[in-house]
């Protein structure tokens, strides 16, 4: 089973994993976990948000930076890698990014699937063939260092930052017309109603404001998950125990981070908790 716009590729490659070897197309940036995933978890036919995508990127590079620092990586491979992740912060393929949303594994396949793009598009450029995954492998260097544990929260993290500060400048236009209009309607006299009943006097006015505080509140709440988003498990790796993760990488991936997001990001005091508890998210989608 094959993504339809690939079903008949001119040419295959032959990948290999634990599970035996597999025909992928020659063309692909994905790999034979890529294609593993899309064969158990095509359920909606939709694909991972492209917002993610990015900010994946966006925290792969960070990574190899992180990494080129504290001497994990080779300098000499760092560059590529970090071309590859531009690329795809670029929106270029996209096309390779073919998993379902809704998949086991706590986001491995969306992780894997954005380590084989980046290593074989860094192995490109480096002018070694697709699937070669050499020098350059997805696990050994695109996943240095990282957990899907650890990775995918933070792109779900940074994705919503990003969606919720352009829901804040809506809600910010909303309110400021409510205001206006609060003003507009302050002559209106009106009856006021309770419980399905004409009751007392009030202007017209005087409900746009009650309607404008409403939203204002609405406003708050949003800047304050925004702030518990900024709170991060990045360098806590699969349980929040920091296995597999220097020190000193981690220090320079959240500073990296930092950099290339813009966003006042921080590492959390207690990772193990921060990898564990996933009630943010339970909160953003509330505030919707």
């Amino acid at each position: 089973m094959y993504p339809p716009e690939l079903s008949q590729p001119p040419a295959w490659r032959v990948e290999k994993d634990f599970l035996g070897e597999r025909e992928v197309p020659s063309t692909a940036y994905y790999g034979i976990h890529t294609l593993r995933a899309f064969e158990n978890f095509s359920i909606t036919a939709r694909k991972v948000p492209q917002e993610v995508i990015k900010a994946f990127a966006i925290i792969k590079k960070s990574a190899a930076i992180a990494n080129g620092k504290s001497g994990e990586i080779a300098e000499s491979l760092v560059g590529a890698m970090i071309s590859a992740c531009d690329e795809i912060v670029k929106e270029k393929f996209l096309e390779e990014f073919i998993l379902d949303p809704l998949q086991g594994g706590a986001g491995t396949a969306t992780n894997m699937n954005v380590n084989e793009v980046i290593a074989n598009r860094a192995n490109e450029i480096l002018g070694f063939p697709l699937g070669s995954y050499s020098p350059i492998h997805p696990l050994d260097h695109a996943n240095r260092g990282q957990s899907t544990n650890d990775v995918f929260p933070t792109a779900v993290r940074i994705a919503a930052i990003w969606d919720l500060r352009e829901l804040i400048d809506e809600v910010t236009k909303l309110y400021e017309a409510l205001k206006l209009k609060e003003v507009e309607f302050s002559a209106i006299l009106k009856i006021g109603r309770t419980q399905l009943q004409d009751a007392v006097p009030i202007t017209l006015g005087a409900e746009f404001s009650a309607y404008a505080e409403a939203i204002s509140r609405d406003k708050w709440r949003l800047f304050r998950i925004e702030e518990r988003l900024r709170v991060l498990n990045l360098g806590g790796t699969a349980i929040g125990t920091s296995i597999n993760a220097s020190r000193d990488f981690q220090l320079e991936l959240i500073n990296a981070l930092r950099d290339e997001t813009g966003i006042a990001l921080s590492r959390a005091e207690n990772l193990v908790e921060a990898t564990q508890n996933a009630d943010i998210f339970s909160e953003v989608s509330g505030s919707l």
